[in-house]
């Protein structure tokens, strides 16, 4: 009779802990999804001098982005900064407008931590996998920071100070006096002509020079500080002998203050065409759902379900996670050698997505 008891009894247990790892963890990411903006970047029809000034025809034809938001996509930006880009065989060309009343800057050495300034940030991966991208920082005395990342900080990458981009050319123009706390100044500009051959040899797909529709990843950032001016000079606002936190204002939503999670970062689609007004941009059909597979690897390796997901009793778990109001995918959790990892079938295009605990995304 013992013996029965115990048979039943297991069998009970048995049924309980498959049903518990059968059962899906319901999860929601939608407040982690990004909706990135894109940009189709038109081909030049003349040179262009870079002298800050914008003035070429093909400057004209193009369009300014929309004015940057708060990079958390909470607050309204103080001052007004707005983007247009051009393109030709040799250079990737960037204008930016930048309001502001009181235009300095005391940084005068290259590769300086630009951002201890108020400053103009280009971030820019050719590849679009996060793996491998370049940094410009620029002050308003043209001071330049360039540097490459072999993957974002959040994973062990290093900034690479030493990678200069040797034909990079750049100009401010100021609106006002720089330096002057005495009177109100209007705006500043920036003009950029960004090389492409480095950028070009980031690529892991044919390293040529791009072809009609295709697309890298872009996205731009303002710092900007509180002042003091002390002795009639800018400084760096101080509360208690510490620096006040600085504004972070950017073009495409990243709902954090990092701008190193570039897998939220805008597309640049290229095209040869002289004018984008006719130009269809290329949707990604399974947008949503690599942005659900990020953000299950943000909220796995540094948020809430790193603890969950750490005390299952198998080596795998399956996950019903809303990405939408209206929207669910099945995602199966993995525990493996060197971490984790996650497969996800798209309901969209029936491809199978993978994302392991570097952030690196796979499709198969």
């Amino acid at each position: 009779m013992k013996y029965y008891i115990y048979i039943i009894l297991c069998a009970c247990i048995c049924s309980c802990n498959e049903k518990q790892q059968i059962e899906p963890l319901q999860v929601s990411v939608i407040d982690d999804i990004v909706k990135p903006k894109h940009y189709i970047v038109s081909k030049s029809i003349n040179p262009i001098t870079i002298d800050g000034n914008a003035n070429e025809e093909s400057w004209k034809q193009s369009s300014f982005t929309d004015k940057f938001i708060d990079i958390e996509g909470i607050k309204t930006p103080k001052f007004d900064t707005k983007v247009k880009m051009l393109w030709d065989n040799t250079f990737l060309y960037v204008y930016a407008q930048l309001n502001e009343p009181h235009i300095w800057g005391t940084l005068k050495q290259r590769d300086t931590i630009i951002y201890y300034n108020n400053d103009f940030e280009v971030f820019l991966d050719p590849t679009g996998d996060g793996i491998g991208y370049g940094e410009i920082e620029m002050n308003a005395l043209n001071t330049v920071w360039d540097l490459y990342l072999n993957k974002p900080y959040r994973i062990g990458g290093k900034a690479n100070f030493q990678w200069n981009l040797d034909n990079l050319k750049t100009a401010v123009k100021i609106h006002g006096t720089l330096n002057n706390p005495s009177d109100k100044d209007s705006i500043w500009t920036v003009e950029m002509a960004i090389p492409l051959k480095p950028f070009i040899g980031l690529k892991n797909r044919p390293q040529t020079l791009p072809t009609e529709g295709e697309q890298w990843r872009i996205n731009f950032s303002r710092v900007q500080w509180d002042h003091d001016i002390i002795d009639d000079q800018y400084h760096r606002k101080k509360e208690k002998d510490k620096f006040l936190r600085e504004y972070n204002w950017v073009w495409s939503n990243q709902k954090v203050i990092n701008m190193h999670e570039p897998e939220k970062w805008g597309y640049l689609q290229f095209t040869e065409a002289s004018s984008s007004r006719d130009i269809v941009f290329i949707q990604d059909e399974d947008l949503d759902i690599k942005q659900t597979a990020y953000a299950l690897f943000r909220k796995t390796r540094y948020g809430a379900l790193k603890f969950l997901l750490e005390d299952i009793n198998s080596n795998s778990k399956p996950l019903l996670v809303t990405y939408d109001e209206n929207k669910s995918l099945n995602a199966v959790f993995y525990k493996t050698l060197f971490g984790f990892e996650y497969k996800i079938k798209s309901p969209n295009s029936d491809k199978v997505y993978i994302i392991n605990q570097e952030g690196t995304l796979k499709s198969i």
